[in-house]
């Protein structure tokens, strides 16, 4: 292909409105750019905790695995399907212009008015029934080249007329497809055009041919997928005729595309409206549903509303359209963030919720294994005290049972019938062996009634350790054991159940091979030898009593109940042990899951979390830029460690605002401040809580010297310091009180610890009700590190150690409290006197408290007294704060009304 000699030698307009229609669409290329390189670190991300946790390249610690994260967890930290396809379309797809329209001269001015020059012939208006005109798309390229193509295939060796020379527009010849034209790849093929033109940077233009040629519907269906469309249709008639209308209804049912349309019809040739407002384009466009009565139609909507359908009729004002490609291009890339959003926000709240339970797990498991100990310990003293007692129990039992049975046993031993002897009917002797069977089934029948006996006065001994042990014990030991893994077998809940059927079983039943029955058996052998015979007996009768009154006399009750107690204890010892052996298995396999839940809660707090917050705060923060632009600082309000609040006037419909601008010094910091972000932006609106209305990332703070994050808040009319110092009356400052309980109560019930209270973050309104602000140090207990944060003369003495809860909110709420009942922003003089912030903490953890001064009540003194206890497990709950301070300002203030009525009086 050879290039084009171009008259003017550049294709490049100059004007203003190309200029900022180019500015609009680097705009969105510049943030679909921090959209891509946001999405590649998600799936990184992504990647890794795959590869950590399943075993993968790059997961030594693949092992953590084992129980903390699942295949369904892991799962739900990835994109779906439908997501990944979704933003894989937004963005690789590079944005393109369609021109339609009525016919190819209004087209053409479009196109000349976009590029900035006379491309495109300009002459009598087709008849777009019949016109062969190809399709035309502009490129950008180093060099004007014009060339035959095959949409995104290959290019076409073709000689056209704009190769052999100069040309002042493109060669009608090369734009229309040659009636005798036979190949089909030519008949399809659209011209391509190649610009060195600096809106051709940012944006493709696809210009659609005439219907007779190919209809607009198919244009679009053959790049709708792979480009961020925006389309624009050319009117210059009066009025659509009827085969237009067709075509755009089919375009409205197809594509739901939002279009610019404009009147290309020179300003002097437009005929006016004929009701004085509305012209007939518009009742027409009105009329198919594009526009919408009552409504302005010549320009896009708001910011953070879907691109409407525009109308504009003034060519000449052309420049709107800037704005409309803008708005329909920033929606996709509001759409794409707040789906990459809420794929993070996702995730992170699962890590959030993994980490409590792995947090809950480290505190609660060795509390498990040393209930498990001591309370099966107490089971098998408690058993071996019974057996001690139990034996002279038995003892009596046995005699108190054989002499109740006796003449009952004697009756049926007498007329009991022996199962596989035959009895002689005329009374002759039996052989030794029929004899001792006779013998053995005669003590058969006195240990089953024994035992049976026995039986129903022994089972009450154990069913109620079965209901005061078994219970709680059996449960804590399925936890334990479900929560270990490498365990196969319930090892140890079996040995628990051997204990108490040592209790159970040999105390109760007489089995056939027990040494009881052997004991006893031994005994009626004696029996039999002290029985002298001549010849055989005869077996009547009288016989089977006397062999059975024999039987029952020797039996030693004593010498029954000591056996009895010594194998129920010599097999309790052998289960008792057996269980101790196996819960120190137990204890073991534990303490190396709980080496790798505690690793794996390192890495969840302090990389996995913090990683993909910061990846949440930049799609959010793209999303608040993209939807309601950089908001504009103000004068300056404030000024704290690692940040400045400005005064905002308004920012996406809301104002005044305070604007908190935070540039943060380190990679530690800027995870702090993500995951303060997400737990503020997480938290349901709340009257006793400042509202977060957004964030925006500034890539250009400073003069670009920085990157900061804008965190925009509702703003107040002062902190409580500040309405302390100008002097706040009584029921005011408790009334302040109480609001602040409200907030923070608020804060723990959503699992969040705030760590900050203090008088700067306590913010006032017009009426002076209080609000707390900055959670910066705020975060779930499961999430907390031990990290040594907050006000030195508001932090609890545990705080110094590492290892706290919320009650660290309530020692700072006694702090302000003090305060708040003084009236006064002074230092309390235990404070007052440390040279240093050093000296201050020492002071504190020796339990330095503020003063007691002469104007608190003694119920305020209580309460603040109580708050900040020096042992957290002593300090009240605010559930119970709330109440008694309500109680206080009841109280207080009616005092004060009557002293008052009674000062008016006299």
């Amino acid at each position: 292909m050879e290039e084009g000699d171009r008259r003017n030698g550049s294709s490049g307009g100059s004007g203003s409105f190309q200029r900022e229609l180019a500015r609009g669409f680097s705009y969105y290329n510049k943030h679909l750019a921090r959209l891509h390189q946001n999405l590649r670190d998600t799936k990184r991300f992504f990647r890794d905790i795959k590869h950590t946790y399943s075993g993968g390249p790059g997961g030594p610690d693949s092992e953590l695995n084992a129980g903390e994260l699942g295949k369904g967890q892991l799962n739900c930290i990835s994109f779906s399907r439908q997501e990944e396809d979704y933003l894989k379309v937004i963005v690789r797809c590079r944005p393109c212009l369609f021109v339609l329209g009525q016919n190819c001269a209004a087209r053409s001015r479009m196109v000349n008015a976009l590029l900035g020059d006379h491309l495109l012939p300009v002459g009598v208006c087709c008849n777009p029934e019949t016109c062969k005109r190809r399709r035309i798309r502009f490129r950008h390229g180093q060099q004007t080249l014009v060339s035959l193509s095959l949409p995104d295939q290959y290019e076409l060796v073709h000689q056209l007329v704009a190769h052999q020379g100069k040309w002042h527009t493109i060669p009608v010849e090369d734009l229309e497809v040659p009636e005798d034209e036979e190949d089909p790849a030519h008949r399809l093929a659209e011209l391509e055009v190649t610009l060195p033109h600096q809106l051709l940077q940012d944006v493709d233009i696809v210009v659609s041919p005439c219907r007779g040629s190919q209809p607009a519907a198919t244009t679009l269906e053959d790049y709708i997928d792979h480009v961020q469309s925006v389309v624009v249709y050319t009117i210059s008639e009066d009025r659509l005729s009827t085969q237009d209308e067709e075509e755009l209804t089919d375009l409205k049912t197809k594509y739901k595309l939002p279009i610019f349309f404009i009147r290309t019809t020179p300003k002097d040739k437009l005929i006016s409206s004929s009701d004085g407002g509305r012209s007939a384009l518009q009742e027409q466009l009105t009329e198919l549903g594009f526009l919408k009565r009552g409504l302005c139609s010549c320009g896009a909507a708001g910011s953070g509303s879907p691109a409407p359908n525009v109308l504009l009729e003034q060519f000449e004002k052309l420049r709107q359209l800037g704005s409309f490609c803008r708005q329909v291009l920033q929606m996709h890339l509001v759409d794409a963030a707040m789906v990459l959003n809420m794929v993070h926000s996702r995730c992170l709240d699962l890590f959030i919720n993994k980490a409590f339970d792995m947090r809950r797990d480290l505190q609660i498991t060795p509390k498990r294994l040393e209930y498990t100990r001591q309370k099966e310990s107490e089971l098998y003293e408690s058993l071996m005290r019974i057996s001690d007692r139990k034996q002279e129990e038995l003892k009596d039992m046995i005699v108190e049972t054989l002499n109740s049975m006796r003449e009952q046993l004697l009756e049926d031993a007498a007329n009991m019938e022996f199962k596989g002897i035959a009895i002689p009917q005329n009374g002759e002797p039996l052989g030794a062996q029929e004899v001792k069977n006779c013998i053995f089934q005669i003590k058969e029948l006195i240990i089953s009634r024994l035992n049976q006996a026995v039986v129903n006065k022994l089972i009450s001994s154990v069913d109620y350790l079965r209901e005061s042990f078994v219970g709680t014990l059996e449960r804590c030991l399925r936890s334990l054991e479900r929560s270990q893994q490498e365990c196969s077998s319930h090892i140890t809940s079996n040995h628990l159940k051997q204990i108490l059927n040592a209790a159970y079983h040999v105390e109760v039943t007489f089995n056939s091979g027990s040494t009881v029955t052997r004991m006893v058996w031994e005994q009626i052998v004696q029996i039999i030898q002290r029985i002298t015979w001549v010849s055989p007996p005869s077996i009547t009768p009288e016989w089977k009593r006397r062999v059975a009154q024999d039987a029952i006399e020797s039996l030693s009750a004593s010498k029954l109940a000591k056996r009895i107690c010594s194998q129920f204890c010599k097999r309790l010892k052998s289960s008792h042990e057996a269980f101790a052996a196996s819960l120190k298995q137990l204890e073991v396999g534990h303490s190396g899951r709980l080496e790798k839940t505690e690793d794996l809660w390192l890495k969840v707090r302090k990389d996995h979390a913090p990683r993909l917050a910061r990846l949440s705060l930049e799609s959010r923060s793209l999303r608040d830029v993209l939807l309601h632009g950089k908001p504009r600082l103000g004068r300056e309000l404030g000024r704290g460690q690692y940040g400045v609040v400005y005064l905002c006037d308004s920012w996406g419909g809301h104002f005044p605002c305070a604007l908190k601008s935070v540039v943060p010094p380190d990679e530690k910091h800027w995870n702090d401040l993500a995951l303060e972000f997400h737990y503020m932006r997480s938290l349901p609106k709340h009257e006793r809580l400042v509202d977060l209305h957004g964030s925006v990332i500034d890539y250009s703070y400073g003069g670009g010297s920085s990157i900061a994050v804008l965190l925009i808040t509702e703003r107040l009319h002062r902190d409580l310091y500040a309405g302390l110092k100008a002097g706040l009356a009584l029921e005011i400052r408790l009334q302040i009180a109480l609001d602040v309980v409200e907030g923070i109560r608020f804060l723990h019930s959503q699992g969040l610890v705030h760590r900050d209270i203090k008088l700067k973050n306590v913010l006032l309104d017009k009426t002076n009700r209080a609000k707390i602000t900055d959670l910066g140090f705020c975060k779930p207990e499961a999430m907390m590190s031990g990290s040594i944060v907050g006000t030195p003369i508001h932090m609890a003495p545990e705080l110094f150690s590492g290892k706290y809860d919320n009650s660290v909110d309530v020692y700072a709420f006694g702090i302000l409290f003090w305060y708040i009942c003084s009236g006064s922003v002074k230092l309390p003089e235990a404070f007052e006197r440390c040279s240093s912030k050093d000296h201050l903490w020492n002071n504190v953890r020796k339990g330095a408290r503020p003063e007691r001064l002469p104007v608190f009540d003694e119920e305020c003194w209580k309460l603040m007294e109580a708050c900040w206890n020096g042992d957290p497990s002593q300090r009240p709950l605010l559930g119970i704060v709330q109440p008694m301070l309500q109680g206080i300002m009841d109280r207080l203030c009616r005092n004060q009304e009557s002293s008052k009525n009674l000062e008016d009086s006299t």
